[in-house]
Formats: structure tokens, C-alpha cells, sequence
């Protein structure tokens, strides 16, 4: 699940090159508004909130969350995340990110400022940093500096709603997901999608279960082409439970592991 519907001005925004550059969102609306004075000096007070605690960690590499829209009628609060990465102390940090191409059942991975993180509107300017240890840091700093290794863990067609365990579809915070189970297993190699979920499985992962009525879940199927829940399994999808990896389960998973990741709420001036 994602509430990010990203609009990008000119020169603000990196992509990968060797990925598709086209406008992006996820799970909003993708009518277009200027952006104003006010929402450019939010983003970009938050982006420097952000920064000087990133700089505090002493790691160059963490999980970052943003509250995009509300979702507290389903007890979640962040509803979107991406990995901050620098490539050494001092140099710039950027967020590495999936995000759906309005209006289609596609997405492609980003690299944003950390400003870019929160110039979408966000319901709140709230902020999250997720620390990993350090031999789970150094993973993750590999895995982000490997173009090839970025891909294997990317499935191209999107549903906010996508079943952890399904590659059919992929939602943002299950890309950040399976790589962080590419940095996290210690007893195995991980290198696509499919054994990223397979050990995410026995080690315990647990996915946030909501549940929605039928006429949401016809409604989304038929009119919105990034909600998908036809790779739910059938005994969840016909009792209108949907199972998707959120920020909240997320952040159970690593808490629960306890490998000494460090959690850190940056709370926004709205």
C-alpha cells in the first residue's frame, strides 16, 4: 500500500538510468496542481528535519516513511516508504523508491531528494527513519549500489493491494520489503522476489490484514487500473480480507527480529 501520487518538477528528481522516467504515482488522484509556495517550503523543511537525523544515525543507509493519506480507519499511520542511501558521510542522500505511473497498472523504481519525499501533499509532514544494524546496513548499501540486483526485485505491474506472497503485482512497501530480505538473511543468498518471499515466510514475516467490503473491492477491481486482488488467495479475497505489506508490518517485522534496528519519528510542523 502506497499513498503517494508524486508530481515532479523539472530538475528536482533523479532517476535511475537505467529505468523508465515517467511521471509517477501511487494511490492518489493523478490530477495535476501547481505546486505552491507553501507545500515547496513544507517539503523542503521536512527534507532538511529528515536529513539532519539521517546525518544523527551514523548510518549511510535507512528506511524512511511518509504519511501520504490517512488510513488510521484501518489503525495504520505511514502509508508510504523508500530507502535513504548516500554513498559516503557527506555526500547527498537520496530516497530509492517504487512508485505507479498514474493512471496505469505500472511502476517504476525512482531516486528522489529527500525534499521530493514530501512534495506531494502529504496528509501529515510526520517522518519515520528506520536504522538497520550495521552488517544489515552494509548489505543494503550493496544491494542499492547494484543497478542489476535493483531489478531483480522489482515487479513492473502494480496494486496497491498486492499479496505479500504473490509476485503477480508488487505495491511500493513491498519492493522496499524484499530488498531489505535481501540484506537481512545471513544464512542465505537472496536474489529475486521469489526467495525473498520464501524466507520473509519462515522467518515470520506477518502482513497488516484489513478488511474491506465487497463493493470496495468490485469497485477497485473494475475502475481503478492499480488495485488488483486477484492474487489474494481465495478463502481472504471472498471473506473481503485483504493482506498487503504496510509500513506498520514493516516495522513489526524488524522490531520483532531483534538485531538492534533503530526507530525514529520525526514529528512535521503539520
Amino acid at each position: 500500500m502506497s499513498g503517494r501520487t508524486l508530481r515532479r518538477a523539472a530538475g528536482m528528481v533523479a532517476a535511475l538510468a537505467m529505468l523508465a522516467a515517467a511521471p509517477a504515482h501511487a494511490g492518489r488522484s493523478c490530477e495535476e496542481h501547481p505546486v505552491t509556495q507553501t507545500a515547496l517550503a513544507d517539503a523542503l523543511a521536512t527534507g532538511q528535519a529528515l536529513q539532519a537525523a539521517l546525518d544523527a544515525t551514523g548510518s549511510d543507509v535507512a528506511m524512511v516513511a511518509r504519511q501520504g493519506q490517512d488510513l488510521s480507519k484501518y489503525g495504520l499511520k505511514y502509508s508510504h516508504a523508500g530507502l535513504a542511501f548516500r554513498a559516503a558521510p557527506g555526500q547527498p542522500w537520496r530516497v530509492y523508491e517504487l512508485l505507479n505511473e498514474c493512471g496505469t497498472a505500472d511502476s517504476a523504481l525512482w531516486v528522489d531528494g529527500l525534499a521530493n519525499f514530501f512534495l506531494d501533499d502529504p496528509f501529515t509532514l510526520d517522518a519515520l527513519v528506520v536504522v538497520p544494524p550495521p552488517k544489515t546496513a552494509a548489505k543494503l548499501a550493496e544491494v542499492l549500489r547494484d543497478p542489476a540486483a535493483l531489478h531483480g526485485f522489482h515487479g513492473s505491474r502494480y496494486s496497491m493491494v498486492a499479496y505479500p506472497f504473490a509476485t503477480k503485482y508488487q505495491n511500493s512497501n513491498q519492493w522496499v520489503l524484499e530488498v531489505l530480505a535481501s540484506a537481512g538473511a545471513s544464512d542465505v543468498r537472496i536474489r529475486t522476489r521469489e526467495q525473498a518471499q520464501s524466507w520473509l515466510k519462515m522467518v515470520g514475516y506477518t502482513p497488516t490484514e484489513m478488511r474491506i467490503g465487497p463493493l470496495t473491492r468490485l469497485g477497485g477491481r473494475v475502475f481503478k487500473a492499480h488495485i488488483a486482488f486477484d492474487d489474494h488467495p481465495s478463502a481472504l479475497r471472498f471473506s473481503d480480507r485483504i493482506n498487503a505489506v504496510t509500513v506498520d508490518s514493516m516495522l513489526a517485522f524488524v522490531r520483532a527480529r531483534d538485531e538492534g534496528w533503530r526507530v525514529q519519528e520525526i514529528k512535521g510542523r503539520r
